[in-house]
């Protein structure tokens, strides 16, 4: 299983066909796929006993709070796993099923000022009741705000805030990446609607503007209310297009996180049948799809216009994985060989880096030693001090009551 992630059943069968029909005109590019030396690097196990895990956030030296896909909000403290739930959110999401399943809840972000004022914001499904008549839809993703209760490791389940809502009509691509990003602003990614090819609508979902879908929003949250569109958002006062929207063109932006040094934030984009790719997050920019997978034509497959378009700063084929997972660079002290570089993988297991040169960004292989046999990368986390860990789920999904076969490993220097 990978939450909001867009495993394709049909992609892993057709790789040799997909390899044929990706020859089409590609787009000029920031990519250089050139590998740079693999490097190894070790990992130790922080815990495990974790159901599904989706995402990590530090509230505070020696604590951490992992999302669980079906709802609950763990407290890990001085490493080990607490029976402390922080919030648990189950009775709100849709059914999550067992196995394979992009739903239920999916990140979580801590307000800049946490410390303060205690806000964090989670993003979760939860059930859409379909009236006759009206459109169909499978879910509706969510964007909350909750509050800690005072001087306790424990959310107030009455604080919840409901920032912004989207009908979704199908149950995958749920994109699910929230964070602030350096100007105080909440980013927001959804996919494109789900199903396969983004096959809504005439244009698709990723470039038609009256929609969120397939977007990365940017908001103001510090209002009373719900929230507010920043004046400087790229299509404030055009017509027929969402203010929140600041850039466009996604198919499933699966995580987003922020470079605290270069203050860019970065996004895991999972693609169709052939490519995913690694994006830098541009004011404005259109990421081409459902025109271009990575850097080549999609639809249509041959002769498409990549005039306008922001390339990906990597891509990779599907004979090397199958759903990108959004990393961060590494701004830690305890392995200056990785400082500055960006840290990703694939759910699949594979680990990269990337790493600036000039105009383009060169591609390494990472071998990560102690790295679980058979595990699903299903997330990564960044402490406070910069320092990266990695979440893992042996299971395909959240599997049955009782079964928690998630863990959370820390990286750590070479001994």
């Amino acid at each position: 299983m990978k939450t909001s992630l867009s495993i394709k059943p049909v992609a892993l069968g057709a790789l040799a066909i997909a390899s044929i029909l990706a020859v089409a005109t590609t787009l000029p590019s920031f990519t250089k796929n050139s590998d740079l030396a693999a490097i190894t690097i070790n990992s130790i196990k922080v815990t495990d006993g974790i159901k599904a895990p989706t995402a990590l956030v530090f509230p505070a030296p020696n604590k951490a709070w992992v999302t669980e896909q079906t709802g609950a909000i763990r407290l890990i403290k001085n490493g080990k796993l607490t029976d402390v739930v922080v919030l648990d959110v189950k009775d709100k999401l849709v059914r999550v099923n067992s196995g394979y399943e992009e739903r239920g809840l999916l990140n979580i972000t801590l307000h800049p000022k946490f410390a303060s004022n205690g806000k964090f914001y989670i993003f979760y499904s939860r059930p859409y009741k379909n009236e006759q008549g009206k459109p169909r839809f499978n879910h509706t993703d969510v964007v909350a705000e909750y509050k800690m209760l005072p001087n306790s490791d424990q959310a107030d389940p009455n604080s919840e805030r409901i920032i912004l809502t989207q009908d979704k009509p199908d149950g995958n691509h749920n994109g699910s990446g929230i964070v602030f990003g350096a100007d105080g602003y909440l980013y927001v990614t959804f996919g494109d609607g789900g199903g396969q090819h983004d096959q809504h609508g005439t244009i698709g979902n990723g470039q038609n503007m009256n929609t969120w879908l397939g977007k990365v929003l940017r908001i103001n949250v510090d209002i009373e209310g719900t929230y507010s569109v920043p004046k400087d958002n790229p299509f404030v006062g055009k017509p027929d297009v969402k203010p929140e929207i600041w850039a466009y063109g996604f198919r499933n932006p699966y995580r987003i996180t922020l470079d605290k040094t270069s203050k860019q934030l970065f996004i895991g984009e999972v693609g169709q049948d052939t490519w995913e790719e690694v994006d830098i997050l541009q004011k404005g920019a259109n990421y081409g799809w459902r025109l271009v997978e990575g850097n080549h034509c999609h639809n249509p497959a041959t002769g498409c216009d990549f005039n306008g378009l922001t390339p990906p700063i990597t891509e990779y084929h599907h004979s090397e994985g199958v759903s990108v997972i959004g990393g961060y660079v590494y701004n830690g002290k305890q392995l200056p060989s990785i400082k500055g570089k960006y840290i990703f993988g694939d759910w699949t297991g594979p680990v990269w880096y990337l790493q600036k040169s000039g105009d383009k960004w060169l591609r390494g292989k990472v071998t990560i030693n102690n790295f679980p046999a058979n595990a699903k990368i299903t997330g990564w986390g960044e402490d406070q001090s910069g320092e990266l860990y990695y979440l893992t789920n042996s299971e395909t999904g959240p599997g049955g009551p009782g079964v928690t076969t998630g863990s959370l490993y820390k990286i750590v220097k070479n001994q």
